[in-house]
């Protein structure tokens, strides 16, 4: 089996192929189309690969359950194909990665530039007409869009070294699953961005907590884990243990990741400081917040929020809002609460001990990350 250093630099090496031939494809058609292949691979260069390694040792958990052990060269071939799997999972999330920077209106991504804005400076630089601003919109809908037929067409190829139909058909129905529920949280994100300030008070948490279980806990570790498994011929029963351990576990993960947004060190998170504030985020800890705060603090609150122009000292005013509201304490309960859930879930898990220990290594770092 493929060790999980080897896992990450086959998952590379792969996106560097792919592109590598895109690259030549496109070119072929127009020099102008290049950039497209160029910014994607920039993008897919980094990152903490959580869901290819989520994805994988969820297969390599489930293996004692599925039909195709004794059979040397199916092994081949599924070992072969968990790689492409966590490929285009990696695509996927590198997908997504492009339209959630251009809907945040968010200029950086891992301490770069976002792809829209990468877009905007080429416009500029070839000194072009019309509005950079919108050639930048263009262009990342579209390199986002191609990333998400790619991923479809590596997930795809991987399917035709399935073991059999009925794994075949799981693994299908969870790739789709995954893609229309991140769509669907996505969509919840924005709606709640635009009213949440016309919206009741007393519900902000309930909608933030369903923006997040849609938007990052079910797509970010809960599908990969249910791919990885479905690909290995898991039970119905095992997925759903997978599901109780990832659920959580993506909703801390995605609890981390607001304490971040707000409160990150921006050399190790790539973002500005307070960057979640300043694109006006409606997370659970803004939404703490809010409910906690009297009626006078909490306009004046709302409409900083709102601003989407904050200058740093408009940003510590908000940061410390939070703080003294009790929403961080709070959120950082939540996240052990949630940790504690999904780790006594994966205790409980029937599976090999090698698999329950990697997976619990990758949970704890989840919990404890700070980027």
């Amino acid at each position: 089996m493929t060790e999980p250093k080897t896992l990450l630099q086959l998952i590379q090496s792969q996106l560097d192929d792919f592109c590598h031939d895109r690259r030549g494809e496109f070119e072929a058609i127009s020099p102008d189309l290049v950039p497209m292949i160029d910014f994607a691979k920039s993008l897919m260069a980094g990152g903490k690969r959580f869901r290819a390694m989520f994805a994988y040792w969820a297969w390599m958990a489930s293996l004692p359950t599925s039909e195709f052990q004794q059979d040397d060269n199916q092994r081949k071939l599924s070992s072969e194909a968990i790689i492409s799997i966590t490929t285009a999972l990696e695509m996927f999330h590198a997908a997504a990665l492009v339209h959630d920077d251009l809907l945040d209106q968010s200029d950086t991504r891992r301490g770069a530039p976002a792809v829209h804005k990468r877009f905007e400076t080429w416009h500029q630089a070839q000194r072009w007409a019309g509005s950079p601003e919108r050639f930048g919109v263009a262009g990342s809908v579209l390199v986002g869009d191609l990333m998400l037929s790619w991923s479809s067409e590596i997930f795809g190829n991987a399917l035709l070294h399935s073991p059999n139909d009925e794994i075949t058909t799981a693994c299908r129905e969870e790739f789709s699953r995954m893609r229309v529920e991140v769509m669907a949280g996505q969509f919840l994100d924005v709606v709640e961005e635009n009213a949440a300030p016309s919206r009741p008070i007393n519900e902000a948490v309930a909608r933030a907590n369903r923006v997040m279980l849609y938007k990052t806990a079910k797509y970010s570790l809960e599908a990969p884990l249910l791919i990885g498994a479905a690909f290995a011929g898991a039970s119905p029963a095992l997925r759903r243990g997978f599901s109780s351990f990832g659920i959580p576990l993506g909703m801390a993960f995605q609890l981390r990741d607001d304490v971040l947004g707000v409160f990150g060190d921006p050399s190790v998170t790539g973002k500005p400081a307070g960057d979640d504030l300043r694109e006006g985020k409606r997370t659970v800890l803004v939404a703490l917040t809010r409910e906690t705060l009297p009626d006078s603090a909490g306009r004046i609150f709302e409409e900083l929020l709102t601003s989407r122009d904050l200058d740093a000292e408009q940003i510590a005013f908000l940061q410390q809002a939070i703080v003294d509201s009790g929403a961080l304490a709070k959120t950082e309960r939540m996240i052990n609460d949630l940790a504690d859930e999904s780790l006594l879930a994966l205790a409980d898990l029937p599976i090999d001990e090698t698999a329950k220990a990697n997976l619990k290594l990758l949970a704890e770092r989840v919990i404890n990350r700070q980027s």
